[in-house]
Protein backbone atom coordinates (compact mmCIF):
# COMPACT_ATOMS: atom_id res chain seq x y z
CA UNK A 1 0.00 0.00 0.00
CA UNK A 2 1.16 3.52 -0.84
CA UNK A 3 1.43 5.38 2.49
CA UNK A 4 2.77 8.91 2.26
CA UNK A 5 2.90 12.30 3.99
CA UNK A 6 2.94 15.65 2.21
CA UNK A 7 6.04 17.60 3.18
CA UNK A 8 7.90 20.81 2.36
CA UNK A 9 11.67 20.88 1.72
CA UNK A 10 12.27 23.20 4.67
CA UNK A 11 10.59 20.69 6.99
CA UNK A 12 13.16 18.08 6.01
CA UNK A 13 15.99 20.59 6.33
CA UNK A 14 14.86 21.77 9.77
CA UNK A 15 14.64 18.23 11.14
CA UNK A 16 17.56 16.77 9.20
CA UNK A 17 17.12 13.97 6.69
CA UNK A 18 18.06 11.19 9.11
CA UNK A 19 15.54 12.23 11.78
CA UNK A 20 12.93 12.97 9.13
CA UNK A 21 13.15 9.55 7.48
CA UNK A 22 13.15 7.77 10.84
CA UNK A 23 10.02 9.62 11.93
CA UNK A 24 8.19 9.01 8.67
CA UNK A 25 9.04 5.31 8.57
CA UNK A 26 9.17 4.29 12.23
CA UNK A 27 6.97 6.73 14.10
CA UNK A 28 4.31 7.37 11.43
CA UNK A 29 4.48 3.93 9.77
CA UNK A 30 4.72 5.29 6.24
CA UNK A 31 6.75 4.23 3.21
CA UNK A 32 6.71 7.36 1.00
CA UNK A 33 7.33 11.09 1.21
CA UNK A 34 5.36 13.45 -1.04
CA UNK A 35 7.77 16.38 -1.33
CA UNK A 36 6.70 19.79 -2.62
CA UNK A 37 8.73 20.40 -5.78
CA UNK A 38 6.75 23.36 -7.16
CA UNK A 39 4.81 25.54 -4.77
CA UNK A 40 3.11 28.88 -4.12
CA UNK A 41 3.28 31.52 -1.40
CA UNK A 42 1.68 31.22 2.00
CA UNK A 43 2.07 31.78 5.71
CA UNK A 44 2.70 28.60 7.66
CA UNK A 45 2.77 27.96 11.39
CA UNK A 46 5.62 25.48 11.81
CA UNK A 47 5.16 23.85 15.25
CA UNK A 48 8.04 21.42 14.79
CA UNK A 49 10.69 23.77 13.48
CA UNK A 50 13.26 24.82 16.12
CA UNK A 51 13.71 28.26 14.54
CA UNK A 52 11.00 29.00 11.95
CA UNK A 53 7.69 29.04 13.78
CA UNK A 54 6.23 31.34 11.12
CA UNK A 55 7.40 30.67 7.57
CA UNK A 56 6.64 32.54 4.36
CA UNK A 57 7.82 30.57 1.30
CA UNK A 58 8.67 32.37 -1.92
CA UNK A 59 5.81 32.63 -4.38
CA UNK A 60 5.66 30.39 -7.41
CA UNK A 61 9.07 28.77 -7.20
CA UNK A 62 10.47 25.27 -7.75
CA UNK A 63 12.41 23.20 -5.24
CA UNK A 64 14.77 21.39 -7.58
CA UNK A 65 17.48 22.35 -10.05
CA UNK A 66 15.90 22.96 -13.49
CA UNK A 67 17.65 21.57 -16.56
CA UNK A 68 18.44 24.71 -18.54
CA UNK A 69 18.68 22.74 -21.79
CA UNK A 70 15.01 21.78 -21.48
CA UNK A 71 13.93 25.36 -20.78
CA UNK A 72 15.87 27.14 -23.52
CA UNK A 73 13.54 29.40 -25.52
CA UNK A 74 10.44 28.75 -23.36
CA UNK A 75 8.15 31.74 -22.88
CA UNK A 76 7.33 30.87 -19.27
CA UNK A 77 10.35 29.93 -17.16
CA UNK A 78 10.56 28.39 -13.66
CA UNK A 79 12.33 30.18 -10.82
CA UNK A 80 14.43 28.04 -8.51
CA UNK A 81 13.72 28.85 -4.87
CA UNK A 82 16.58 30.44 -2.93
CA UNK A 83 16.12 27.60 -0.46
CA UNK A 84 17.75 25.16 -2.91
CA UNK A 85 20.93 27.20 -3.30
CA UNK A 86 21.12 28.14 0.37
CA UNK A 87 20.18 24.87 2.06
CA UNK A 88 20.59 22.17 -0.58
CA UNK A 89 18.58 20.07 -3.02
CA UNK A 90 16.35 18.02 -0.72
CA UNK A 91 14.72 16.17 -3.60
CA UNK A 92 18.10 14.96 -4.89
CA UNK A 93 19.15 13.89 -1.39
CA UNK A 94 15.97 11.88 -0.80
CA UNK A 95 16.23 10.26 -4.23
CA UNK A 96 19.86 9.28 -3.67
CA UNK A 97 19.09 7.76 -0.27
CA UNK A 98 15.97 5.96 -1.47
CA UNK A 99 17.57 2.53 -1.78
CA UNK A 100 19.31 2.80 1.59
CA UNK A 101 16.34 4.11 3.56
CA UNK A 102 13.53 2.32 1.74
CA UNK A 103 11.57 5.58 1.68
CA UNK A 104 9.98 6.08 -1.74
CA UNK A 105 9.75 9.59 -3.17
CA UNK A 106 6.76 11.27 -4.77
CA UNK A 107 6.92 14.80 -6.19
CA UNK A 108 4.02 17.00 -5.10
CA UNK A 109 3.90 19.41 -8.03
CA UNK A 110 1.72 22.52 -8.18
CA UNK A 111 1.02 23.18 -11.86
CA UNK A 112 -1.11 26.20 -12.82
CA UNK A 113 -1.59 27.85 -9.42
CA UNK A 114 1.21 30.41 -9.63
CA UNK A 115 0.64 34.10 -8.82
CA UNK A 116 4.23 35.07 -9.55
CA UNK A 117 4.02 33.69 -13.07
CA UNK A 118 0.45 34.93 -13.52
CA UNK A 119 1.41 38.51 -12.76
CA UNK A 120 4.43 38.22 -15.03
CA UNK A 121 2.49 36.56 -17.89
CA UNK A 122 -0.93 38.20 -17.78
CA UNK A 123 -1.86 37.02 -21.28
CA UNK A 124 -1.86 33.44 -20.00
CA UNK A 125 -4.09 33.57 -16.90
CA UNK A 126 -7.74 32.69 -16.55
CA UNK A 127 -10.24 35.54 -16.93
CA UNK A 128 -13.86 35.73 -15.87
CA UNK A 129 -16.76 36.57 -18.18
CA UNK A 130 -16.00 40.29 -17.78
CA UNK A 131 -12.36 39.80 -18.80
CA UNK A 132 -10.95 40.32 -15.30
CA UNK A 133 -7.74 38.40 -14.68
CA UNK A 134 -7.21 35.75 -11.99
CA UNK A 135 -3.48 36.22 -11.52
CA UNK A 136 -3.15 33.13 -9.34
CA UNK A 137 -4.24 30.74 -12.12
CA UNK A 138 -2.41 30.14 -15.39
CA UNK A 139 -4.98 28.90 -17.91
CA UNK A 140 -4.92 25.27 -19.11
CA UNK A 141 -5.99 26.51 -22.56
CA UNK A 142 -2.92 28.75 -22.97
CA UNK A 143 -0.25 27.11 -25.17
CA UNK A 144 2.54 28.77 -23.17
CA UNK A 145 1.06 27.69 -19.82
CA UNK A 146 0.60 24.15 -21.11
CA UNK A 147 4.20 24.08 -22.34
CA UNK A 148 5.38 25.30 -18.94
CA UNK A 149 3.63 22.52 -17.02
CA UNK A 150 4.58 19.79 -19.49
CA UNK A 151 8.24 20.83 -19.38
CA UNK A 152 8.13 21.09 -15.58
CA UNK A 153 7.00 17.48 -15.21
CA UNK A 154 9.37 16.29 -17.95
CA UNK A 155 12.29 17.97 -16.16
CA UNK A 156 11.48 16.51 -12.73
CA UNK A 157 10.78 12.97 -13.88
CA UNK A 158 13.64 12.61 -16.35
CA UNK A 159 16.32 14.26 -14.23
CA UNK A 160 15.28 12.98 -10.78
CA UNK A 161 13.18 9.87 -11.58
CA UNK A 162 10.87 9.87 -8.55
CA UNK A 163 8.56 6.92 -7.95
CA UNK A 164 5.47 9.06 -8.43
CA UNK A 165 4.55 12.63 -9.36
CA UNK A 166 1.34 14.19 -8.02
CA UNK A 167 -0.29 16.87 -10.17
CA UNK A 168 -1.97 19.61 -8.16
CA UNK A 169 -3.98 22.26 -10.06
CA UNK A 170 -3.54 21.29 -13.73
CA UNK A 171 -7.09 22.66 -14.03
CA UNK A 172 -9.23 25.79 -13.55
CA UNK A 173 -9.21 27.18 -10.00
CA UNK A 174 -12.24 28.63 -8.25
CA UNK A 175 -12.81 32.35 -7.83
CA UNK A 176 -12.77 31.83 -4.06
CA UNK A 177 -9.35 30.18 -4.20
CA UNK A 178 -7.27 32.05 -1.64
CA UNK A 179 -5.16 34.87 -3.04
CA UNK A 180 -4.38 37.78 -0.69
CA UNK A 181 -6.74 39.64 1.67
CA UNK A 182 -9.83 38.57 -0.27
CA UNK A 183 -12.91 40.78 0.10
CA UNK A 184 -16.49 39.69 -0.59
CA UNK A 185 -19.30 41.78 0.84
CA UNK A 186 -21.97 40.10 -1.31
CA UNK A 187 -21.73 36.71 0.40
CA UNK A 188 -21.22 34.51 -2.64
CA UNK A 189 -22.71 31.04 -2.50
CA UNK A 190 -21.33 27.99 -4.32
CA UNK A 191 -23.04 28.59 -7.64
CA UNK A 192 -22.04 32.27 -7.63
CA UNK A 193 -18.41 31.36 -7.07
CA UNK A 194 -18.61 28.81 -9.88
CA UNK A 195 -19.96 31.36 -12.36
CA UNK A 196 -17.17 33.77 -11.44
CA UNK A 197 -14.67 30.92 -11.89
CA UNK A 198 -15.53 30.22 -15.53
CA UNK A 199 -12.71 31.27 -17.83
CA UNK A 200 -13.33 33.26 -21.00
CA UNK A 201 -9.75 34.27 -21.77
CA UNK A 202 -8.74 34.55 -25.42
CA UNK A 203 -7.25 31.05 -25.35
CA UNK A 204 -10.44 29.45 -23.98
CA UNK A 205 -12.59 31.48 -26.36
CA UNK A 206 -10.58 30.35 -29.39
CA UNK A 207 -10.27 26.73 -28.27
CA UNK A 208 -13.98 26.43 -27.46
CA UNK A 209 -15.05 28.12 -30.70
CA UNK A 210 -12.87 25.68 -32.67
CA UNK A 211 -14.80 22.86 -30.97
CA UNK A 212 -18.10 24.32 -32.16
CA UNK A 213 -19.14 26.00 -28.92
CA UNK A 214 -21.13 29.25 -29.13
CA UNK A 215 -18.71 30.66 -26.61
CA UNK A 216 -19.65 34.34 -26.92
CA UNK A 217 -23.28 33.45 -26.22
CA UNK A 218 -22.18 31.43 -23.19
CA UNK A 219 -20.10 34.35 -21.94
CA UNK A 220 -23.06 36.73 -22.24
CA UNK A 221 -25.24 34.36 -20.21
CA UNK A 222 -22.62 34.18 -17.47
CA UNK A 223 -22.27 37.98 -17.42
CA UNK A 224 -26.04 38.29 -17.04
CA UNK A 225 -26.16 35.75 -14.20
CA UNK A 226 -23.28 37.44 -12.37
CA UNK A 227 -24.91 40.85 -12.79
CA UNK A 228 -28.03 39.46 -11.13
CA UNK A 229 -25.92 38.11 -8.25
CA UNK A 230 -24.46 41.58 -7.71
CA UNK A 231 -27.86 43.29 -7.77
CA UNK A 232 -29.59 41.19 -5.10
CA UNK A 233 -29.77 42.51 -1.56
CA UNK A 234 -28.83 39.09 -0.24
CA UNK A 235 -27.63 35.90 -2.00
CA UNK A 236 -30.23 33.48 -3.34
CA UNK A 237 -30.01 29.95 -4.68
CA UNK A 238 -30.90 29.90 -8.38
CA UNK A 239 -29.84 26.35 -9.31
CA UNK A 240 -31.47 24.01 -6.81
CA UNK A 241 -29.60 20.89 -7.92
CA UNK A 242 -26.14 22.51 -7.89
CA UNK A 243 -23.59 20.97 -7.46
CA UNK A 244 -25.16 17.50 -7.23
CA UNK A 245 -26.32 17.48 -10.86
CA UNK A 246 -22.95 18.57 -12.24
CA UNK A 247 -23.12 20.59 -15.44
CA UNK A 248 -26.73 19.43 -15.94
CA UNK A 249 -27.74 21.97 -13.29
CA UNK A 250 -27.42 24.46 -16.18
CA UNK A 251 -29.54 22.62 -18.78
CA UNK A 252 -31.92 25.58 -18.99
CA UNK A 253 -29.08 27.51 -20.64
CA UNK A 254 -28.04 25.35 -23.65
CA UNK A 255 -25.13 27.50 -24.79
CA UNK A 256 -23.70 27.62 -21.28
CA UNK A 257 -24.27 23.89 -20.86
CA UNK A 258 -22.41 23.21 -24.13
CA UNK A 259 -19.53 25.39 -22.95
CA UNK A 260 -19.37 23.53 -19.63
CA UNK A 261 -19.34 20.19 -21.45
CA UNK A 262 -16.35 21.43 -23.48
CA UNK A 263 -14.55 22.92 -20.47
CA UNK A 264 -12.93 19.64 -19.40
CA UNK A 265 -11.18 19.26 -22.77
CA UNK A 266 -8.16 21.52 -22.09
CA UNK A 267 -7.67 19.92 -18.66
CA UNK A 268 -7.94 16.34 -19.93
CA UNK A 269 -5.68 16.91 -22.93
CA UNK A 270 -3.10 18.74 -20.79
CA UNK A 271 -2.88 15.81 -18.37
CA UNK A 272 -2.50 13.45 -21.32
CA UNK A 273 0.34 15.52 -22.74
CA UNK A 274 2.01 15.70 -19.33
CA UNK A 275 1.92 11.92 -19.04
CA UNK A 276 3.26 11.45 -22.57
CA UNK A 277 6.25 13.72 -21.88
CA UNK A 278 7.11 12.27 -18.46
CA UNK A 279 9.64 9.54 -17.81
CA UNK A 280 7.68 6.28 -18.14
CA UNK A 281 9.17 4.94 -14.90
CA UNK A 282 7.40 7.61 -12.84
CA UNK A 283 3.70 7.18 -12.12
CA UNK A 284 1.70 10.34 -12.86
CA UNK A 285 -1.37 10.84 -10.66
CA UNK A 286 -3.83 13.69 -10.20
CA UNK A 287 -4.66 15.29 -6.84
CA UNK A 288 -8.34 16.15 -6.92
CA UNK A 289 -11.40 16.80 -4.77
CA UNK A 290 -15.01 15.69 -4.66
CA UNK A 291 -16.90 17.49 -7.45
CA UNK A 292 -13.71 17.94 -9.45
CA UNK A 293 -15.91 18.89 -12.42
CA UNK A 294 -16.11 22.37 -10.88
CA UNK A 295 -12.49 22.84 -11.98
CA UNK A 296 -13.00 21.19 -15.35
CA UNK A 297 -11.81 17.72 -14.32
CA UNK A 298 -13.43 14.72 -16.02
CA UNK A 299 -12.01 11.95 -13.83
CA UNK A 300 -13.13 9.14 -16.15
CA UNK A 301 -11.40 10.77 -19.12
CA UNK A 302 -8.30 11.64 -17.09
CA UNK A 303 -8.08 8.08 -15.82
CA UNK A 304 -7.56 6.82 -19.35
CA UNK A 305 -4.52 9.05 -19.79
CA UNK A 306 -2.60 9.04 -16.49
CA UNK A 307 -1.88 6.48 -13.77
CA UNK A 308 -4.58 7.38 -11.27
CA UNK A 309 -5.67 9.91 -8.68
CA UNK A 310 -5.52 10.92 -5.03
CA UNK A 311 -8.91 12.21 -3.89
CA UNK A 312 -8.77 14.54 -0.88
CA UNK A 313 -11.40 14.02 1.83
CA UNK A 314 -10.13 16.37 4.51
CA UNK A 315 -13.27 17.11 6.53
CA UNK A 316 -15.56 14.33 5.32
CA UNK A 317 -17.33 11.80 7.50
CA UNK A 318 -16.24 8.17 7.10
CA UNK A 319 -19.39 7.45 5.08
CA UNK A 320 -18.65 10.40 2.82
CA UNK A 321 -15.05 9.25 2.41
CA UNK A 322 -16.25 5.81 1.35
CA UNK A 323 -18.64 7.29 -1.21
CA UNK A 324 -15.93 9.50 -2.73
CA UNK A 325 -13.61 6.51 -3.08
CA UNK A 326 -16.30 4.23 -4.54
CA UNK A 327 -17.19 6.92 -7.08
CA UNK A 328 -13.52 7.46 -7.86
CA UNK A 329 -12.97 3.76 -8.46
CA UNK A 330 -15.99 3.57 -10.75
CA UNK A 331 -14.78 6.52 -12.80
CA UNK A 332 -11.12 5.51 -12.96
CA UNK A 333 -11.82 1.87 -13.63
CA UNK A 334 -9.68 -1.12 -12.62
CA UNK A 335 -5.93 -1.04 -12.87
CA UNK A 336 -5.52 2.63 -11.97
CA UNK A 337 -4.05 3.83 -8.69
CA UNK A 338 -6.57 5.36 -6.30
CA UNK A 339 -5.49 7.05 -3.09
CA UNK A 340 -7.17 9.19 -0.46
CA UNK A 341 -5.85 12.43 1.01
CA UNK A 342 -6.50 12.94 4.73
CA UNK A 343 -5.64 16.04 6.78
CA UNK A 344 -4.41 15.84 10.37
CA UNK A 345 -5.53 19.33 11.41
CA UNK A 346 -7.36 20.25 14.61
CA UNK A 347 -10.30 20.55 15.23
CA UNK A 348 -11.49 18.47 12.25
CA UNK A 349 -9.22 15.74 13.62
CA UNK A 350 -9.33 15.93 17.41
CA UNK A 351 -7.87 12.51 18.11
CA UNK A 352 -6.78 9.27 16.46
CA UNK A 353 -10.28 7.81 16.28
CA UNK A 354 -11.66 10.05 13.53
CA UNK A 355 -8.47 9.77 11.46
CA UNK A 356 -8.54 6.00 11.84
CA UNK A 357 -12.20 5.73 10.86
CA UNK A 358 -11.63 7.82 7.72
CA UNK A 359 -8.59 5.75 6.73
CA UNK A 360 -10.44 2.46 7.28
CA UNK A 361 -13.46 3.70 5.31
CA UNK A 362 -11.25 4.69 2.38
CA UNK A 363 -9.37 1.40 2.22
CA UNK A 364 -12.53 -0.66 2.66
CA UNK A 365 -14.07 1.25 -0.25
CA UNK A 366 -11.12 0.52 -2.56
CA UNK A 367 -8.34 3.03 -1.86
CA UNK A 368 -4.86 1.63 -2.49
CA UNK A 369 -3.03 4.42 -0.76
CA UNK A 370 -3.27 7.19 1.83
CA UNK A 371 -1.57 10.59 1.83
CA UNK A 372 -1.53 12.56 5.10
CA UNK A 373 -1.35 16.37 5.31
CA UNK A 374 1.13 17.65 6.48
CA UNK A 375 4.38 16.68 8.25
CA UNK A 376 5.68 20.13 9.22
CA UNK A 377 2.31 21.71 10.00
CA UNK A 378 1.26 19.36 12.81
CA UNK A 379 2.68 18.72 16.30
CA UNK A 380 4.86 15.62 16.56
CA UNK A 381 2.36 13.59 18.68
CA UNK A 382 -0.05 13.52 15.75
CA UNK A 383 2.42 11.34 13.86
CA UNK A 384 1.38 8.67 16.38
CA UNK A 385 -2.23 9.20 15.27
CA UNK A 386 -1.11 8.64 11.69
CA UNK A 387 0.49 5.33 12.60
CA UNK A 388 -2.66 4.19 14.41
CA UNK A 389 -4.71 5.00 11.34
CA UNK A 390 -2.25 3.21 9.05
CA UNK A 391 -2.17 0.06 11.16
CA UNK A 392 -5.96 -0.06 11.39
CA UNK A 393 -6.37 0.46 7.64
CA UNK A 394 -3.78 -2.21 6.77
CA UNK A 395 -5.20 -4.75 9.21
CA UNK A 396 -8.87 -4.03 8.53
Amino acid sequence: MHLSIWTYPWDVQDQGISRFTNEVIDRAGLNTVSLATSYHAGRFLQPRSPKQKAYFPEDGTVYFQPDQNLWAGKEIQPLQARNVAQRGDVLRALIEQRRETGLRVSCWTVCLHNSRLGERHQDHVTRNAFGNANYYNLCPSSPAARDYVITLVKDITRNYQPDMLELESPNFLGFAHEYHHEKDGVGLNGEDDFLLSLCFCEHCMARAAKAGVRVEAAREIVCHLIDEVCERAVPEIQFRDFPQAGIDAFLDYPNLHHFLAWRSEPVTSLIGEIKAAADPETRIVLIDLKDGWLGGVDLAAVGKLCDGAILCCYDATPDEVAEVIRTGRRLLGPGKFLGVGLRVFYPEVDGPEILTSRAEAAVDAGAEGINFYNYGLIPAPRLDWVKMAVLAAKNG
